[in-house]
C-alpha cells in the first residue's frame, strides 16, 4: 500500500515517496511533503542540468547550485533550464 502525501509543488494529496531521498533533515523534509511524481521529475531536470551545464558534483558551488535549483523547483518557483536542449518531438519522430 503507497502512503499519500500533500504535496508541495502541486499542493494536492498524492502518492508519495518509499523512503526518503538521502539522509538528513532534508530527505526528511522531502519525503514528508513531496510526491513521487514531483521527485521524479526534479530528477529528470537535474539530470539536464548536471549534463548539460557539465556540474562537477564533486564541487561544492555545483551542489550547492543544485540544492537550491531543487527548493525552487519543489516550490512550484521559476528554475534555471539546460541551455542548448531540444527536447525530443512529442510523436516520438526523429
Amino acid at each position: 500500500m503507497s502512503r499519500s502525501v500533500f504535496c508541495r509543488k502541486y499542493q494536492r494529496d498524492m502518492e508519495g515517496l518509499a523512503q526518503p531521498p538521502f539522509p538528513g533533515a532534508r530527505g526528511q523534509r522531502v519525503f514528508e511533503s513531496v510526491s513521487k511524481q514531483a521527485w521524479q521529475e526534479w530528477i529528470a531536470h537535474q539530470t539536464l542540468l548536471i549534463n548539460e551545464r557539465r556540474l562537477n558534483m564533486m564541487d561544492r558551488t555545483a551542489r550547492a547550485f543544485l540544492e537550491e535549483e531543487m527548493e525552487k523547483f519543489l516550490a512550484n518557483e521559476s528554475v534555471t533550464q539546460a541551455e542548448g536542449y531540444v527536447p525530443p518531438p512529442a510523436d516520438g519522430a526523429h
